[in-house]
């Protein structure tokens, strides 16, 4: 194979990661009237169109769908011979890192992770995803670099690495008008609740102990992230049960009251994860270690 022939393979899979040629143009430091010539070239080798234009992006046909894999395969053995990815200097890479995470990691890492990175990287670029059914998708193809969280569905098939354990607490209002010094199990039966209904796992063990323990929770306001849900909370009478860590985050920024849930809640293991493609990396490496050490202290 050739050096035009490894282009066009690298061609193929940059537009069908992003779904875009001028994407694939910047992703590869192309010009985008290179890549159209390079998707035509590709378009005439195989007779197929490979990518049709809809309002989502350039779609693959089902003949490119097929031949995806074998041209990852292709392209990550020239790699290995190649030796791109045995080195990896954090000072002068410009790399992007592309990281799925719940709204909650967000505001534990990714403050701590900026600031790292201003100074140790300053050429790194990083790249927020949300936790998804398509999370396992994403870092077996490369189009994610690690997914942080309880994502027990990555279980099976995935490097993992326990960061830190996650517990729950209750949170209200300052002033609220009701609960001052402490929390009963009566009065968080009594009150009226705000739930998150989409975040990552942790709303679901929530759910999952209150069914199976019996306890009565009135649910007034349901939102989509935990975030939203506790600056809601400072301003109403409502009661919120939350990570611990996303609690260390908020307090001090805003007029919240923390009390320990009043019935058993398991704690649970957040980890990062990755794909065993990418274990030898040494960016993702690097990545992992750093995690590791901000969320940590250790390496």
């Amino acid at each position: 194979m050739n050096s035009i022939d490894t282009r066009l393979l690298a061609v193929f899979n940059e537009i069908y990661k992003s779904r875009s040629v001028t994407d694939a143009a910047e992703a590869l430091d192309m010009g985008q009237p290179a890549v159209s010539v390079a998707l035509s070239k590709l378009r005439h080798h195989f007779g197929d169109p490979l990518f049709v234009r809809t309002s989502n992006g350039m779609e693959p046909t089902p003949f490119s769908e097929g031949l995806v894999r074998p041209v990852r395969t292709v392209l990550e053995a020239l790699d290995q011979v190649l030796g791109h990815r045995n080195e990896f200097d954090p000072t002068t890479s410009e790399r992007t890192f592309r990281i799925c995470m719940t709204d909650i990691s967000q505001l534990v890492l990714l403050p701590r992770l900026w600031e790292t990175l201003r100074v140790t990287a300053p050429g790194l670029r990083i790249e927020i995803m949300p936790l998804s059914a398509d999370t396992a998708r994403l870092l077996e193809s490369g189009e994610a670099d690690l997914a942080l969280g309880f994502i027990p569905q990555l279980e099976a098939g995935f490097y993992q690495q326990t960061l830190f354990m996650q517990s729950f607490v209750c949170m209200v209002g300052r002033d609220h008008p009701r609960i001052t010094d402490e929390l009963s199990l009566a009065q968080f039966e009594a009150e009226d609740h705000v739930v998150i209904s989409s975040s990552g796992s942790a709303p679901s063990i929530i759910e999952r102990e209150i069914g199976r323990q019996g306890i009565k929770r009135r649910i007034v306001l349901k939102i989509p992230s935990f975030l939203g849900a506790a600056f809601v909370i400072e301003h109403t009478d409502l009661l919120l049960t939350i990570p611990r860590r996303l609690s260390d985050v908020l307090q001090g920024r805003g007029a919240f009251r923390i009390f320990p849930v009043p019935f058993p809640l398991p704690e649970y293991e957040v980890k990062q994860h990755w794909h065993e493609r990418y274990h030898h990396d040494e960016g993702n490496r690097w990545l992992r270690r750093l995690v590791l050490r901000l969320l940590t202290g250790n390496d």
